[in-house]
């Protein structure tokens, strides 16, 4: 059997220096590896385990990812560490809480291809989720063996770069070892690094390429890009050359929740203009001494970037409310609905 040391597992001084002593002569450091409905499997030291939950705790609360302190005899669960970055989404529905992803990540491989997969509104909400949680992202597009020369290529290239100020974009074929090689560039041994994206894309065949494993692959139709569907749970994988790799399932939807400064650092060019605009309650319409719509009048911004922002802050304002603060609103706007219907009746017996 396979055994790992604890910086093998990514283990490091933010979880060490939430321990006491007896903490440590007593319980045993593991890494949860997958979360299911009824039960949390881990791996420490001593190789995997299936683990115990405290009476009453629902898996729903765990990562993968996530450090445990597990009693050794029975491998119940003790504590749940703190988490030095965590990955969640809003849950679907009116439901306000969150959901987690994943837990203690290094870095996310946003995937993408070149071709009618890449979708900037998309992308960019990949990348707020991983400013906002402190995580370094890297846009790998796949299937750049289907680019049509050099110029293609570049072209490609191009559209990724412009989707962050400063973003790390690698153009690869996920088959071949050596292109995906560079990867670990921002990906060293220990460190666990996030694969996320749309079905269809090649994230299966990447992981494939870095871990020597046999994922599940499913074909695509390359009229629409649109593949179906191979990863259906979040898989916890060694990678070749010693770091750790989640791979989770295509996202039908990535709802952003408190993500503010996320959004603005994806979106720095814009966020930065809007800082120098005469009125710091500009809309960004039109108002004298807007610097925003100066730079999209003089080329330096599209007008589109902007309306990608604005809906991007918007939907997150909205998404990060509390169900009594979204309950307040609908009841404030069904009151003025009410209210314009009573003067239209009034004005209509006049």
């Amino acid at each position: 059997m396979l055994t790992h040391t604890l910086a093998d597992l990514g283990w490091s001084a933010h979880f060490m220096q939430q321990l006491d002593i007896e903490a440590l002569e007593t319980l045993q450091p593991m890494r949860v590896s997958a979360v299911h409905r009824d039960r949390l499997e881990a791996i420490g030291t001593a190789g995997p385990a299936a683990l115990t939950l405290p009476g009453g705790q629902e898996t729903g609360a765990y990562a993968i990812g996530d450090w445990l302190m597990v009693e050794p005899e029975t491998l119940r669960v003790i504590t749940l560490l703190d988490r030095a970055t965590t990955l969640a989404r809003r849950a679907a529905g009116t439901d306000a809480r969150q959901q987690l992803l994943a837990a203690n990540v290094d870095v996310m491989f946003i995937t993408t291809s070149c071709n009618a997969d890449f979708n900037p509104r998309r992308l960019e909400r990949y990348l707020a989720l991983a400013e906002q949680a402190g995580i370094t992202p890297v846009l790998v597009m796949t299937k750049a063996d289907g680019c049509a020369g050099t110029e293609a290529r570049e072209d490609w290239r191009a559209r990724g770069e412009a989707l962050m100020p400063g973003l790390a974009v690698q153009l690869l074929d996920a088959r071949d070892p050596a292109q995906v090689a560079p990867l670990t560039d921002w990906w060293r041994k220990g460190q666990t690094a996030v694969l996320l994206g749309s079905s269809g894309v090649g994230k299966s065949t990447l992981a494939n390429t870095l871990c020597g494993g046999a994922q599940g692959t499913g074909g695509i139709r390359e009229d629409d890009a649109k593949g179906r569907h191979t990863t259906t749970r979040r898989d916890f994988l060694r990678a070749s050359h010693g770091g750790w790799l989640i791979d989770t399932p295509g996202l039908r939807a990535l709802r952003l929740q408190a993500a503010e400064e996320g959004i603005d650092a994806v979106f720095s060019d814009v966020a930065e203009l809007a800082e120098q605009c005469r009125f710091s309650d500009c809309r960004h319409e039109g108002e004298p001494g807007c610097a925003v719509q100066a730079a999209i009048a003089e080329g330096r911004l599209e007008a589109d970037r902007l309306r990608r922002w604005q809906k991007l802050r918007a939907e997150d304002r909205r998404n990060s409310e509390t169900i009594a603060e979204a309950r307040h609103r609908d009841r404030q706007f069904g009151k003025i609905v009410r209210e314009a219907m009573r003067e239209r009746d009034r004005r209509g017996k006049s």
